[in-house]
């Protein structure tokens, strides 16, 4: 579906932020990109969005080169979130804010009224359809922001760290409405470094680290090398370093704090029985 071949790209002469990167996204996948700051994450969802270009390499989209598409022609394929929603956040309305690109490629009133409707009810914003964006919190910005993406019937898209400064009840929300998108089919490319946020919902992750791909395998595969993921600058799920500690108690290993919940309680229930059926109870 989109594709890098060989991709180099440098902000200045003689460095390369991004160094002979392949990659290829396929359709209906949930793919995590991670690596620590400064790593080339961000720069190749950009390249992704042509909103740079590489000095040496291509990308494609569906098979065809996008060696002359523009960011314009690409935000019909591709809805990008950025990190802070403020950016991307100027009308006076919520269902304003989400209507301006449908309007911009010429929908006609009709579709615009579906593409809005469809879209502030799967990110839960309807009800706020008529309030002004800057007053929303900063997770329902972001939800706005993802909606306003949506409203173009993207068949990517692509969201920059988009837990940063939420709290633990709307990080659960944009999980929620993020496994919902893929459940119905959109391929979703997440930029992170929350590891706990990416074990919740990517199949798939890619290492960035100095501008390189260093990895680019399961979620479950990358976990699986603590010292690898310390060079990487990564940080592992608590329920993983749990887990992995209660590994004597038959606590297998998981990514997830409610399959290591439930495993807990299960091996508590055990034993209570254990206690009740002993002879000595």
């Amino acid at each position: 579906m989109l594709e890098l071949k060989n991709v180099y790209f440098s902000y200045k002469a003689q460095s390369h932020d991004i160094h002979d990167v392949s990659l290829r996204v396929n359709p209906g996948e949930f793919l995590a990109i991670v690596g620590r700051n400064g790593s080339g994450k961000t720069t190749l969802t950009r390249l992704m969005m042509t909103l740079k270009k590489p000095s040496k390499g291509e990308l494609f989209f569906q098979g065809n080169s996008l060696a002359t598409a523009t960011p314009a022609r690409m935000a019909h394929h591709i809805g990008y979130v950025f990190q802070n929603p403020d950016r991307q956040i100027f009308h006076d309305t919520v269902a304003e804010e989400v209507a301006y690109g449908p309007k911009q490629i010429g929908c006609s009133p009709e579709q615009i009224q579906t593409f809005v409707t469809q879209a502030l009810e799967v990110t839960g914003l309807s009800h706020l359809a008529a309030a002004y964006p800057l007053s929303l919190s900063k997770g329902q910005k972001q939800r706005l922001t993802i909606a306003s993406a949506l409203a173009m019937q993207p068949k990517i898209l692509i969201l920059d760290e988009p837990t940063s400064g939420q709290d633990a009840r709307e990080r659960e929300q944009l999980l929620q409405l993020l496994l919902k998108l893929h459940q119905q089919g959109t391929t979703i490319l997440l930029v992170t470094h929350d590891m706990e946020f990416l074990s919740s919902c990517a199949q798939r992750a890619v290492v960035m680290k100095k501008g390189q791909k260093v990895f680019d395998g399961t979620v479950a595969e990358l976990f699986h090398d603590t010292n690898q993921l310390t060079d990487w600058g990564l940080i592992e799920p608590a329920a993983l370093k749990i887990s992995r500690q209660l590994a004597s108690f038959q606590i297998s290993q998981t990514n997830s704090i409610t399959q290591l919940g439930n495993q807990i309680a299960t091996l508590l229930r055990r034993n209570d029985d254990h206690a009740e059926n002993s002879p000595h109870h």
